[in-house]
């Protein structure tokens, strides 16, 4: 509400002597929605069950990107049923896809630096422009836990150096397709809806919300700084934002120059403010359910955050890089362990110089605590998750399917054709793309039947003297390598145990 102000007209231009004229504060929620008539229905209702900070009120932007369906008219129906000040901005021939949404419902507020007439805000506008102490980022698919929003409000506004604190997210389990009935009417709508899935696609939601949490916890430990902060759910300061736009001579705040636009906008962020996660707030958020879809949403995290720290042309660094870089190794390091011990395995094998220690079972059952540890403190964790962990089934089969991605990313940076991940994303969630994943289980099985194939036919002259003696100083070097990799990743493990030990909650 705007309280009185008293204007004059001078030269036929309007100039305002403000007496105590003010607008309540307000937080504005951007939510870019691409064809989300399924799911932006549930992400109102979150906004709708919010308890806001007191006399600070609440305004929704929709931005209906390109729709091609119902989005825009559900996104209106909802706004009425749940009391909500919305309204829909609708894009038109935007290629910048999410950021070019999120950047037209900034501008909506603040103007455009690139309008050729070089438009002023009105006076109305201008009081509603200052009103605006928070801004929340949220995707279409993505839903706030009630009070969320004010325990966000309460981490931004806990300091004048906050520029942006992001919700914990927590990927929503879908519920068990055998709860509906096959003589159900409605069966294949509730399908199609997404709300159900199989055992794949459950176990895949929850191996996600694993990883998810395990990195929360880690963030909570190092004190709550992060270098991302997360496109589906964050408050954002307008101040940290302009300081964006300012710096960087941007019409927006978002930019399409990375496969992560919002960790490149979080280090942008940070070369003048804080950027915390809330150690209360929630968000639930939709999972990639499938292998396919896992991958190529993983494969554009991945090479956005290689481009990020490899590219000197983007120009911004973060302070969080060195945590990155240790990341990577990490998971170089993972991969040269298994590739190494499947290599010497085999080797060792086939030329009969295989010899059993019982202090290999170390390193297992560090892995064994450490994710069992961390499956029990994964929110709305079943049973069957924790058992997997235990057994080392789940993290062992979700880790190759990292460390292929991982692989696969560092391998492209050699290639001169540059992919676009949303893209590549957008056609595996549609199902315009298929995962090649049987043909590949498949190349493996032949590749192990012809390897055994030939190891026994070769048997004689493989475990010749000869031979042996041939391939002895290879296999010494690499269980000396093997076995400093593997004493350095069981200690990294023994950290990572100790620092649990906190009970941060994830």
């Amino acid at each position: 509400m705007m309280d009185s102000a008293v204007m004059t007209v001078h030269n036929g231009s309007t100039v305002a002597r403000v007496r105590n004229t003010y607008m309540k504060p307000r937080i504005v929620a951007f939510i870019p929605a691409h064809n989300e008539e399924k799911s932006i229905r549930d992400c109102l209702a979150g906004l709708g069950d919010q308890t806001l900070p007191k006399d600070v009120e609440l305004d929704v932007i929709v931005i209906a990107d390109n729709c091609s369906d119902r989005t825009e008219e559900i996104a209106l129906e909802a706004g009425l049923e749940f009391n909500l000040r919305l309204r829909v901005l609708t894009t038109k021939n935007n290629k910048q896809r999410k950021v070019g949404a999120l950047n037209s419902a900034w501008k909506s507020i603040y103007g455009d630096p690139l309008d050729l007439y070089d438009k002023k805000l009105n006076i109305q506008e201008e009081y509603y422009k200052h009103s605006i102490k928070a801004i929340l980022g949220m995707d279409a698919d993505s839903r706030l836990a009630p009070d969320a929003l004010s325990q966000l409000w309460e981490g931004l506004m806990s300091s004048r150096n906050i520029g942006g604190v992001m919700a914990k997210y927590t990927m929503r389990m879908p519920k068990k397709k055998g709860l509906i009935s096959k003589d159900d009417v409605h069966y294949e709508e509730k399908i199609a809806s997404g709300e159900y899935g199989g055992p794949i696609s459950r176990w895949w939601t929850h191996q996600q919300k694993q990883d998810m949490a395990s990195w929360l916890l880690d963030l909570q430990y190092s004190g709550g700084s992060t270098y991302v902060l997360g496109g589906q759910a964050t408050l954002f300061r307008p101040e940290a934002l302009q300081d964006v736009i300012d710096e960087n001579k941007l019409d927006g705040p978002w930019q399409d120059e990375s496969d992560v636009e919002d960790m490149l906008l979080t280090w942008q962020i940070q070369k003048k403010w804080k950027t915390l996660i809330s150690p209360t707030a929630r968000c639930f958020v939709d999972a990639m359910r499938s292998y396919h879809t896992f991958r190529q949403q993983r494969n554009k995290w991945q090479s956005g955050t290689v481009e990020l720290l490899t590219n000197s042309d983007i120009g911004v660094k973060s302070k969080h890089r060195g945590r990155i870089w240790r990341s990577q190794i990490k998971s170089f390091i993972n991969l040269t362990i298994r590739v190494l011990l499947i290599l010497l395995v085999v080797l060792a094998l086939a030329t009969d110089q295989f010899f059993w220690s019982w202090i290999w079972l170390t390193p297992v059952v560090i892995a064994s605590i450490l994710n069992t540890i961390l499956a029990i403190k994964t929110p709305m964790h079943r049973p069957i998750d924790v058992i997997l962990a235990a057994l080392l089934i789940s993290p062992e089969i979700y880790l190759w399917v990292n460390l292929i991605t991982f692989g696969n990313v560092w391998l492209g940076k050699l290639s001169a054709v540059k992919k676009d991940g949303w893209a590549i994303q957008y056609n595996a969630e549609r199902g315009t793309t298929r995962s090649k994943l049987t043909e590949g289980i498949i190349v493996i099985f032949l590749l192990i039947a012809l390897g055994t194939y030939f190891c026994l036919d070769q048997r004689a002259f493989l475990t010749s003297e000869t031979v042996q003696t041939a391939v002895q100083p290879y296999l010494e070097t690499g269980w000396v390598v093997l076995t400093y990799l593997t004493i350095y990743s069981s200690l990294a493990m023994v950290y990572q145990i100790w620092k649990l030990r906190v009970r941060h909650r994830a």
